[in-house]
């Protein structure tokens, strides 16, 4: 039997095609904010440095804000928003779109920084279907990015433009959830 040891090689590949990929978790299913925030765990202990923006949430208190506190400097999360906004038949709210686009700004300023190895959209593409951020302004600022940033974009309906550019697009479906047999929200599971 020949004992080979293949990982220098396969050490060796990841690095010569190390890039930042674009990443999208999507669906109807629980769990998009979630799988961000354990990829962002995974980049924090291999040495990378995350910002998690918060593009619709910001008036509920979640675990995962004291959570990340642990990590200091290298996993930051900023609510951006007044919380969830009321959509539907009307037009969004003239300050949740103002807060959205102020979002906006911050994460586009933040990734051409560089000072992230991964920034996470968390519910970024909520405020695009709800048309409170345009869907190509979003596009054409992703296919520029700096390279070596990766960029995870969450949230139910992504923008079909938006999953044509990712690298990864992962559909969360549901299959049953506990909130059908009318159990609420629980603490340290859902929030």
């Amino acid at each position: 039997m020949i004992e080979t040891n293949l990982a220098p090689l396969a050490h060796s590949r990841m690095n010569e095609t190390q890039r930042g990929l674009i990443i999208v978790t999507t669906g109807p299913g629980k769990g998009k904010t979630t799988a961000a925030m354990g990829t962002a765990l995974r980049a924090v202990g291999q040495g990378l440095r995350v910002l998690m923006l918060q593009f619709l949430k910001g008036s509920w208190h979640y675990g995962e804000l004291d959570a990340v506190k642990a990590f200091g400097d290298n996993f930051v999360m900023r609510q951006m928003g007044r919380g969830f906004v009321k959509v539907g038949q009307e037009k969004p709210d003239p300050e949740d779109v103002r807060l959205v686009e102020e979002a906006w700004g911050e994460a586009v300023r933040e990734i051409a920084s560089e000072r992230w190895d991964l920034v996470i959209l968390d519910e970024i593409n909520y405020a695009i279907t709800y048309h409170m951020l345009d869907a190509q302004l979003v596009i054409d600022f992703l296919k520029s990015k700096p390279e070596a940033v990766h960029v995870i974009l969450t949230g139910r309906n992504a923008h079909p433009g938006i999953v044509e550019l990712a690298d990864t697009v992962t559909e969360m479906r549901e299959v049953k959830h506990a909130y059908q047999k009318g159990i609420l929200a629980q603490r340290g599971i859902e929030y």
